[in-house]
């Protein structure tokens, strides 16, 4: 059987804080203990968040297990947004914290699902997903959109990515981000953002335009113009103000563009 470093890591932490916390143990014992693998566990722990209205737990489940079995490659992104998010995030010191708590995570491995259901021609429980998602986590992604693994949605509130959006490998967003069109147009409307690509809180996306690779967007600018690689960008609208320092801005999380 192949290891699995993170699964092995996080069935590790939970056991370690179901003996230290006995009120979360029952929690920790069905969504993680009693699971086989990772995609089991999910399956369990978001079922459970997005049961709602008319649609039993179960039923997600399965829908959860079915892509998982049927698209290995999900499997495989949500254990690097796992491991970015340890990377990246100054607050997260366990594999367990995503898993349990962090709506960013929960959001995106939401989305993964939904994304294969739209892949697959099942439009209508694709955008029931979406529309749960959004209620539960305030995280509006189109399933149709194409985002890669490696992925930290840091707070993750207010996020929205729209149907032709796409996020490539190892990207680093916080809150409020839109990933947003200009207009009523259709077709290939919505921004493109390249690998190792930092976006600030609030930054406004807009159009089919290029974030190229490792550029930083600073909080609370609007983007309508392709912004070139390594390069930073801040303001109404976004200016060019020099090189990103950092060779990956997505990695490093340094939010400062001016020094």
């Amino acid at each position: 059987m192949n290891q699995d470093p993170v699964w092995e890591r996080l069935t590790r932490e939970a056991a370690e804080a179901a003996k230290s916390e006995p009120a979360l143990r029952g929690l920790l014992m069905t969504t993680i203990l009693e699971q086989t693998n990772l995609e089991a566990a999910l399956s369990v722990r978001l079922s459970r968040k997005l049961a709602y209205h008319a649609t039993p737990e179960g039923d997600l489940k399965e829908v959860f297990m079915e892509a998982f079995i049927n698209d290995p490659v999900i499997g495989q992104r949500i254990r690097q947004d796992i491991v970015a998010t340890f990377d990246r995030d100054p607050a997260c010191d366990t594999y367990l914290s995503p898993f349990l708590y962090f709506k960013g995570f929960q959001a995106l491995s939401c989305y993964r699902v939904a994304h294969y259901l739209w892949k697959h021609d099942r439009k209508i429980l694709a955008y029931y997903l979406q529309s749960l998602i959004s209620e539960v986590f305030a995280v509006d992604i189109h399933p149709a959109a194409r985002i890669g693994g490696g992925i930290l949605l840091d707070h993750a509130t207010g996020f929205v990515a729209g149907e032709t959006s796409v996020i490539c490998d190892n990207v680093s967003i916080l809150h409020e981000v839109t990933l947003g069109g200009t207009g009523k147009n259709t077709g290939d409307r919505h921004p493109k953002v390249m690998s190792g690509v930092l976006i600030g809180a609030g930054a406004k996306i807009l159009g089919n335009v290029t974030i190229g690779e490792c550029a930083k967007i600073g909080a609370n600018s609007v983007i309508v113009r392709d912004v070139p690689p390594h390069t930073t960008v801040v303001g109404v609208p976004g200016q060019v103000v020099g090189k990103a320092k950092e060779d990956s801005p997505a990695f490093w999380m340094n939010h400062n563009c001016m020094g």
